[in-house]
């Protein structure tokens, strides 16, 4: 318990450091807390002497000071014979008029100020979810490939939306709360201590046993935090895979099972939050019960030397439960702070499990910059497996190992197709080149680099890459081809859609370059989006261009449109080709049949065809067996 109590702090405090970027805002508000505290307390004291004035119990006697009296005593009775001197210097009338005066005044600069402090505490709240959510998104841009296999999308949305508001409300515990409250307590206590010593020892003798009981609440509202953060991950999870996937679930008819499957995840999530709130709400009332237990002993016994020893006048009796009471509202939300307090530190550990998380693949110290491709891609000895956390408890052939003993060279100009059975390794063997991962064993070299000796944003400048599962936003047409490309003339996002063969079925929608195609461009078709993406490749314009099976999922139409694009986009570039559809690669200056991990068989279309037994025949023969 207490490690897991130092932990929480330990988080806590690094959460703390968004707020310094604030800190005048944080002191406007501390400041202005200040003020609201005082005026409050202010407010209160006045119905003591409005009280005196209107139940006739005539002017207050002025204070002595003696000989032996102490400072603070010097300064309460000046202070008051002061007050005194200016509220009841007149008729009764205008006492009143003058008490009322001051209570008018009061409440409006209390207003004043607490306006203030929400506002100036607000920015701070808000710019600080604004910062960490801003690093949270730049995290993801910088995260390697491979941390996405391995976490869900859900998960991910949720820390950067559900478990960034749960912080701020610590926040607002640290700065708000811890601040404002105990100065409002202090300002009433003074009054309550000022009035009676005896009484505000009574009432405080409940602080102990309220603070014993908050604390173990804490520790179980820290556990109990993170489970429901978690839950609310699924449910974010759930929901964006059936969005995504909606054509596919009524496909199948699977509307009831998805039903089904959220309601157990809410249902779950409803269950961790009603333990939270169980847990939550016991600080409160039990503080509350604790609190009017001692404010009975407080009434009976301050209502006793009223009536019978008269060392209390009525007015100062009701002052005094007015100062006490006003002590329970802000004594009570400072028995939650903990409680949000770990609550916070729940969700920051979620938060610094993404911060901290390596980040791109490691560049070497003093990495080059590579500019331009000049000479050749080279595979020397390349063996690749996935991390542990990818692949989980499979048992996968061959140790693991995804590509074993890889050995190729692609010139510069060179068209270099690779085929193979699907799982054979193809994907991952070009997901290299751009040091999506590295090799466990071996390397890979451009112009007689080693890909880990250049800088990563250098090398992707020179590659272009088409998928078979085209990547859209929902933008218009326009900064979809441009994307990536600021400023960029019209005039070179029109040529670059001529080439890709887009530019008519763009011209013909209702609002041309400026319609906006949906998310993941579904508001287009399978060829118009792929055209869509060579048209942004032809833009880019890099040396180097790998396609991935990019007619593998079109109609015999839409692959002639898109496969006359790829070949303006092949022209004059290095190309490296997956492509299951072996029509496509006929004329391809290499081809390498990669089978279970390794290269099989390497050789031009003909030659691939003359051996005999050969996978690239018996796939040829398999396609065109007509």
């Amino acid at each position: 318990m207490p490690a897991q109590r130092d932990n929480s702090f330990k988080i806590y405090l690094r959460l703390l450091r968004y707020v310094k970027p604030y800190k005048r805002f944080l002191t406007g508000s501390i400041i202005s807390t200040i003020f609201f505290s005082l005026f409050s307390g202010a407010s209160i004291y006045l119905t003591i002497p409005l009280l005196d004035t209107l139940f006739n119990q005539g002017t207050p006697q002025p204070l002595t000071i003696t000989a032996t009296s102490g400072f603070l005593e010097h300064l309460k009775a000046n202070a008051a014979n002061l007050f005194n001197s200016f509220v009841f210097g007149g008729t009764k009338s205008e006492a009143l008029f003058k008490i009322c005066f001051i209570i008018v005044v009061s409440f409006f600069l209390k207003n004043v100020f607490g306006y203030a402090q929400a506002y100036l505490m607000a920015f701070v709240e808000q710019g600080l979810m604004r910062d960490i959510r801003n690093d949270l998104y730049k995290k993801l841009q910088e995260l390697s490939i491979g941390y996405f296999t391995n976490e869900r999308t859900g998960t991910l949305i949720s820390r950067i939306t559900n478990d960034v508001t749960v912080i701020n409300s610590g926040i607002s515990a640290s700065f708000v709360t811890m601040v404002r409250d105990p100065l409002m307590i202090i300002v009433f206590l003074i009054i309550a201590v000022s009035i009676s010593w005896r009484l505000t020892l009574i009432a405080f003798l409940v602080t102990p046993f309220a603070i014993v009981i908050i604390s173990r609440i804490g520790m179980r509202l820290y556990k109990e935090s993170d489970v429901s953060q978690r839950r609310m991950a699924d449910i974010t999870s759930v929901l964006q895979e059936t969005i995504s996937g909606m054509k596919i679930v009524r496909a199948f008819g699977m509307e009831n099972f998805e039903i089904r499957r959220f309601e157990d995840h809410t249902k779950s999530y409803f269950r961790s939050l009603l333990k939270i709130t169980q847990i939550r709400n016991l600080a409160s009332p039990i503080t509350e019960f604790l609190s009017v237990l001692a404010g009975g002993v407080i009434i009976y016994y301050g209502g006793m030397q009223v009536l019978q020893s008269g060392a209390l006048s009525p007015s100062a009796f009701m002052g005094f439960l007015f100062a006490i009471f006003q002590i329970m509202p802000p004594a009570k939300e400072l028995t939650t702070v903990s409680n949000r307090i770990q609550e916070s530190a729940a969700a920051g550990k979620r938060i610094f499990d993404v911060l901290d998380e390596e980040g791109q693949l490691p560049e070497r110290p003093g990495a080059a910059e590579l500019v331009g491709f000049q000479d050749e891609i080279r595979f020397e000895g390349v063996w690749f497996s996935y991390p542990r956390s990818r692949i989980g408890e499979l048992k996968l052939p061959n140790g693991g190992y995804v590509l074993r003993n890889i050995e190729f060279s692609v010139v510069k100009g060179e068209v270099l197709a690779i085929v193979g059975p699907s799982g054979g390794g193809k994907s991952t063997l070009i997901d290299l080149i751009p040091r999506f991962y590295d090799p466990v064993r071996g390397a890979i070299f451009i112009d007689g680099f080693d890909l880990r000796a250049v800088t990563t944003k250098s090398l992707r400048a020179q590659i272009g890459i088409v998928s078979q599962e085209t990547i859209l936003f929902n933008d218009t047409v326009r900064s979809n081809i441009a994307y990536g490309l600021s400023d960029c003339p019209f005039e070179r996002i029109v040529e670059a859609a001529r080439g890709a063969n887009a530019h008519e079925f763009i011209s013909q929608l209702p609002e041309g370059y400026d319609a906006v195609i949906g998310e993941r461009g579904t508001k287009l078709s399978g060829g118009q989006r792929q055209r869509i993406s060579i048209a942004r490749a032809l833009l880019k314009n890099p040396p180097i261009m790998i396609l991935d099976e990019a007619t593998s999922a079109l109609d015999s139409e839409s692959e002639l449109l898109v496969q006359e694009a790829i070949e303006r986009l092949m022209k004059n570039r290095t190309s490296i080709v997956i492509a299951h559809r072996l029509s496509t690669i006929k004329n391809a200056d290499r081809i390498l049949v990669v089978n279970d991990g390794e290269i099989v068989q390497r050789g031009r279309h003909q030659e691939l065809l003359r051996q005999r037994g050969g996978i690239y025949k018996r796939l040829y023969e398999m396609q065109f067996s007509d």
